[in-house]
Formats: structure tokens, sequence, C-alpha cells
């Protein structure tokens, strides 16, 4: 039987719920959050690690028209059209429409979802790393620059931040984004042997190995933890194949994988249809390039972006699906599942990107 995870992280809070919990409530007393729920349409359930909201302070609002990381005076529409030729309409988001009747459209377009309508739509949750190295920049290029939106980024302190609600349908995995939660996992990305710069960059190495450095020109990175330092989970560079083609890349940081281990484990248990498993082939080993599209129609649970179309690699060969999806289903309660991702090749982090691709 499926175990059932701890109260405190999968708890949904309402109004209602606040009210009748709360022996001291009345007119125009402030209720606050605990600072770890993630909102699914417009209910609150505990993940046991940080959100940010687009409704809190630092937080990134996938809401609003106006660009964030450009002068007040040069961001409204008006001014933001003109400037970046890529956005061509307001919003960078819409509304979730598969498998929907029509007269479930028509209600849901005004954002009238429940519970129950939005956990029979979502069956997937999709794993991106940004190439932008910080939360920030991430969402500085999807919402300022590309009018592209994710439910999640979480930066290189472990810190989650949600920029709309799970019932929107965001931009960020062409034809799975209807029925998908996407997430951007701040991680400079992964690169073919030889185009090593942005490694060489964003990784310089001191006597305990690599650590993150965000270079002066992207001015304050805005990390939530103070004098936060980033360290790869794995001081040496990951060498692996997918899409068919060999990349070097280095690790997320624990921090990282502490936080989407805890959140997997809260959205499997929030949307049933969300298997916690990644795609496997036949002998159980993890698919490491895009799914047929028939496969694909039919996969619910976790996955990665390069499952989903064929010009992506993301989140790479470093990202650790065993403990993810591991660490995850011990949450739930749900029995060991076999191990399949591929063993990579670790390069120690004393050699270059370039000796590594020797």
């Amino acid at each position: 039987m499926r175990k059932l995870l701890p109260l405190a992280i999968v708890v949904p809070l309402t109004l209602s719920t606040f009210i009748l919990l709360g022996c001291h409530t009345g007119p125009g007393k402030p209720l606050k959050r605990k600072g770890d729920e993630i909102i699914v349409a417009g209910q609150l359930f505990h993940t046991g690690t940080r959100i940010v909201t687009w409704m809190d302070p630092r937080g990134y609002d996938g809401y609003r028209v106006e660009r964030r990381f450009s002068p007040e005076e040069e961001s409204s529409w008006e001014k933001t059209k003109d400037a970046v030729k890529d956005l061509r309409q307001p919003n960078r988001y819409n509304t979730r429409r598969d498998g929907l009747a029509p007269e479930e459209i028509e209600r849901v377009r005004g954002g009238g979802w429940d519970l129950p309508l939005l956990q029979r739509t979502v069956d997937q949750f999709v794993m991106h790393y940004d190439v932008a190295g910080i939360s920030k920049q991430c969402f500085k290029i999807l919402h300022d620059l590309r009018g592209l939106s994710v439910h999640f980024m979480i930066d290189i302190d472990g810190t989650i931040y949600q920029t709309v609600d799970l019932k929107e349908r965001a931009w960020h995995a062409t034809i799975s984004n209807g029925r998908s939660i996407g997430i951007e996992i701040a991680n400079m990305g992964a690169y073919p042997p030889g185009a090593h710069k942005a490694l060489d960059e964003w990784y310089p190495h001191d006597a305990q190995g690599p650590f993150i450095q965000v270079p002066e020109r992207f001015g304050d990175p805005l990390i939530f933890t103070k004098d936060f330092v980033g360290r790869p989970a794995r001081a040496e560079l990951v060498r692996g194949n997918v899409q068919g083609t060999e990349l070097l890349q280095y690790d997320f940081t624990p921090e990282q994988y502490a936080a989407l281990t805890k959140l997997t484990a809260t959205l499997c248990k929030v949307f049933p249809k969300i298997t916690c498993d990644y795609p496997r082939d036949a002998e159980g080993n993890l698919v490491t390039k895009k799914l047929p599209d028939d496969e694909l129609k039919r996969y619910a649970g976790v996955l990665g972006h390069f499952h989903v179309q064929t010009n992506k690699t993301d989140p790479g060969p470093a990202f650790d699906w065993d403990r993810v999806i591991g660490g995850a289903r011990r949450m739930l309660g749900l029995p060991e599942a076999k191990r399949g991702a591929p063993k990579p090749v670790l390069v120690p982090w004393s050699a270059t990107p370039a000796a590594a691709a020797q």
C-alpha cells in the first residue's frame, strides 16, 4: 500500500482551513504562510523546502506584462513590444485545454479551475537546466526577452521560485505544455567536447574543487541565501551521452537536489497521474533521447526536456535521476525503483574541460 507523505508536506491549506484551525482569527487579522507551500489551483500544499511565490517579496511574477529587468520607464508593454521583437503578446502563458470538454474550457479560461479537474489534466513533470546559471538571469531571458514561462525555477542555493499557479499552461516544453509542470534548474548546461568556454568562466577551482562564480557583468545575482557558495554535488566533470551526443557538464548543487527531491515527491502526491519515475527502456534503463511521439503521448511521470524535443539535451548527463527519483519515492513510501540511469564518466576536477574531452 502506498504510504502517505508526512502531514506537514502535503496538507492543502485554504482560507477556510486557516479559519477552522486558527482559534484567534478574526476580521483583518493577517494569515502568514510557513514559506514552503506551492500554489495549486489556488490551494496551498506544503513541500518541506523553501518556496518563494510570485506574490512574495523577492519573487518572480510570471503574470506581469512589464519586463522585470529593464528600467521602469522602459518596461511597459507599449515600450516592450517595440524594443523586443520576440515578444508578440503581453502574456507568457495561456489556458490548459488538453482533454477538456468545451464547457470545461469555457469555465476554466476565466480562472475557474478546481483541483480534481487539474489533477485529471496534469500527468508530466519536465526537468530543464536553464543555461542561465542563476534564476534571476533565467527569468530575465524567459520573461523579458523570449516571451516564455515556466512554473518553477530552482536557484543554486536550492530556493524554489514559483512564477505562476500550476493551473496555468506555461510555455516551456512545446507539445507537453498542456499536460505538464515545468522547472528550470539553475545550471550552465552541457557542451560538446571543445565548446566549454561557459564552464571555464562559471566554475573556477579552489582547494576544495570547482565552485560557482557568477560573472560580475550580471550584477547582484539575487541569491536568496546570503553569501552562498555553490558547489557541484560531484567535484568531477560529468561526461555522458544525450540524444546520441557526447556532452560535458558540471553537476547540480546538493541544495538543488535536496529541494528538487521534495518538490518531486509533493507533485507526485498532489497529482496522482504523475508516476514517480523516469522514462525507461525494455531493460529498465533511463532513455537518453526523445521519446517516440506515440510513447510520449502515453507517458505519465517525470521526464527531461530531451525526452520531449530532439533539439534539447537538458537536464543533461550530470543530472542524477536516481538521486531525485529514489529520494522522492522514499518520501512517498514507494518501493525502491530499479536503478537504471547510465553510470556517468567522472573526470577529476583538476583536469580542465579541454582535457576531459580527450
